[in-house]
């Protein structure tokens, strides 16, 4: 971890401390206090305004597992595609967002307490949301993430950190396991009628269950509220990563199926991230809604040695605003969120993992400025009508000074409408339909290739969706039915002539449709099923190359249930994730994986208020499976691109509260 990373590890320290000095000019009171499951109940309001899928997981949902990376926080999403690599690096896709990137994330919008942890460019490093800090996370597919100013086919997903008002007191926990798989946290809540603050470190360390996939991490999270008055708020917020990660590479398919412990040691690949987020956000109570504006500050550094070792030093900043009015009859949600960032783009020869002779240097900027307004307007009871857009102004420009001087410039202007409408039937249950547009940027991942800067289109799109969700009797439902015309889609592509060291292009007409569903039922006081369903049918519309191929990776039809057994005090949970058939592997169609069914045991047992024992166990059959797959356009059986599904492994922890 470099100097100046660890001495800001002490910024959250000093916020945390400052509402120690309020506690002798103002007593303690019991309604300074506000839990976990009240503000889970207000997301889940905001989910039931909103004309599409949409939900919120609570941390009780994910507690009770390893929680490594937020494949394990999102199991039971209805709708998210989120599947694990390898460590905390996982593909993570709704509706077949970035389906051409077999790195990093793509086609959604990732936010941490409502700012975007997106780079200004909209690419995405999502190893720096730990669910182990999270209170709940809101998961707004497609265009129903407008209130967070999102605009891409997949939507968006926001991480909501404790406060000192909602995880009151000190609450440590401490589990590991197979690979020696060891992490910790301790946390720390604090409120008065003034104020409140919260603070957590968190660290973590194992071998992978690959070989060359050790990792090691250590986060602090942290905030601080204070009450300006009985209208206003303002919280300061502060969280710092240091991660390190050996990159074990993707292998060919006999591998995986028969050796997936196997990792690749050429080049010592990894990724090292230290990163520093800084934020304000002023709550504003105005009549029967709120004002919300701030400031934000992302500085990373990644040292990333793969097939030349990249260097990165990015600063991003930006402002946001974001208003949210309920007249009764009418209702609004408008806002605009603007993002500046700067990338010293370095590559160097990889001599082993260590800087050898520099390839390539360049200055990147980008600026994305989102803005976007709903209205809702009830016109009888139990029924409302949705308008909304949103507009997004980007700008990409790099500036190469080396090896060669050349200058790329590409800009954007793209505005996406939204109609809906939500019935309710009765207090329990929701219906609702809606025609949005999507458009979605390239970064510079698509546009910055190799070297040359390759100008590229927006990525754009109708969504059409049906719907509903809700309770009836013993049975929960969360069900929507999409289909997604699109036009530029970023994929891959043959390279003609072949010279030209591009691959990502903008397709011609694509097609993504399907149906997510997540459904528990309670079958007795003691026994609760829950089941999550994707059917997924993406495939081109006409193409040139590809005709009306199936696109790859995402398999047609996806499957996860637990049976949880027992009570609150002491359960177990046996689980099960099936694929019946794999997923194409390349846009030709001329190879695709055989499917599986993976499953699983959790257990959970109560000892008293304060301390909860708990056990994840995986893959007990030991089946060896490819999990995930990066997209080629014509495979070979030589092609090393993919990742094995988690080995047979068990876990187990302890959780305190005082």
């Amino acid at each position: 971890m470099s100097k100046s990373v660890r001495a800001l590890l002490g910024v959250p320290l000093l916020l945390a401390a400052l509402p120690a000095f309020a506690q002798e000019a103002a007593e303690r009171s019991d309604d300074v206090v506000v839990t976990a499951e009240k503000l889970v109940e207000q997301a889940i309001q905001r989910v039931g305004e909103t004309p599409g899928g949409a939900n919120v997981v609570s941390a009780e949902e994910f507690d009770g597992k390893l929680a490594v990376s937020l494949r394990d926080a999102l199991a039971f999403s209805p709708g998210v595609y989120a599947q694990p690599r390898f460590g905390q690096e996982v593909r993570l896709s709704i509706r077949g967002s970035g389906i051409g990137r077999g790195f990093h994330m793509r086609g959604l919008t990732l936010l941490q307490d409502g700012i975007p942890i997106n780079l200004a460019d909209d690419n995405g490093d999502f190893q720096e949301l730990d669910p182990a800090f999270l209170q709940h996370l809101e998961v707004f597919r497609g265009a129903n993430a407008l209130r967070f100013g999102a605009s891409t086919l997949g939507g968006a997903i926001n991480g909501v950190t404790p406060t000192g008002r909602s995880s009151n007191g000190v609450r440590l926990r401490i589990d590991g396991g197979s690979f020696d798989t060891l992490r910790g946290l301790a946390s720390i809540g604090y409120a008065d009628a003034r104020g409140d603050a919260w603070l957590a470190i968190a660290g973590d360390r194992s071998d992978g269950d690959r070989d060359h996939a050790r990792r090691k991490a250590l986060r602090v999270n942290g905030n601080v509220g204070l009450r300006l008055s009985d209208t206003v708020e303002t919280r300061f917020y502060a969280s710092a990563q240091s991660i390190r990660q050996e990159l074990p590479g993707a292998l060919t398919y006999a591998v995986a199926r028969s050796a997936p412990e196997t990792g690749n040691f050429a080049g010592d690949q990894a990724r090292d991230i230290d990163s520093l987020r800084l934020q304000n956000r002023t709550s504003i109570a105005i009549g029967a809604g709120n004002l919300d504006v701030g400031l934000f500050l992302n500085a990373k550094q990644l040292h990333h040695p793969i097939y030349q070792l990249i260097d990165q030093k990015s600063l991003d900043w930006g402002s946001y605003a974001r208003l949210d009015q309920d007249f009764g009859t009418f209702g609004v949600t408008a806002g605009v969120t603007a993002r500046f960032g700067s990338v010293a783009s370095r590559r160097f020869v990889n001599i082993n993992g260590a800087q050898g002779a520099k390839t390539f240097a360049a200055d990147q900027a980008a600026r994305t400025i989102d803005a976007y307004a709903e209205a809702r307007i009830r016109p009888v009871e139990r029924l409302t009508l949705i308008a909304g857009a949103v507009y997004t102004s980007g700008l990409r420009r790099q500036d190469q000074v080396f090896p060669t001087i050349a200058n790329g410039r590409a800009t954007f202007d793209q505005l996406s409408p939204k109609l809906g409408l939500l019935f309710e039937p009765d207090s329990r249950i929701q219906l609702y339909a809606n025609l949005s547009r999507s458009h979605e940027l390239p970064g510079f991942i698509e546009l910055a290739q190799i070297s040359d800067f390759v100008p590229l289109d927006a990525q754009r799109g109708w969504t059409a969706e049906i719907g509903g969700r809700g309770r009836i009797g013993p049975l929960r439902f969360d069900l929507s039915a999409y289909r997604a015309d699109l036009d530029g889609e970023l994929l891959q592509y043959n390279i003609v002539p072949p010279t030209i060291p591009a691959a990502t292009f903008n397709a011609g007409r694509t097609r993504h449709q399907g149906v997510e569903l997540g459904i528990d039922l309670d079958l007795a006081a003691w026994a609760r099923l829950r089941q999550t369903y994707m059917w997924s049918d993406f495939h081109f519309r006409g193409d040139a190359q590809f005709g009306d191929n199936r696109l790859p990776v995402i398999p047609e039809h996806f499957y996860r249930a637990e049976l949880r057994l027992g009570s609150d005090a002491l359960h177990v949970s046996p689980n099960v994730e099936w694929v019946p058939r794999g997923a194409w592997v390349d846009y030709a169609n001329s190879f695709r994986t055989d499917g599986y069914a993976l499953l699983g045991l959790g257990a959970e047992a109560r000892l008293d208020r304060r301390f909860t024992l708990f056990a994840d166990a995986r893959n007990l059959a030991g089946r060896k499976a490819a999990g995930d797959i990066s997209a080629v356009v014509q495979y070979t059986p030589a092609s090393a691109i993919f990742y094995p599904v988690e080995r047979r492994s068990l876990f187990a922890g302890v959780r305190a509260a005082f």
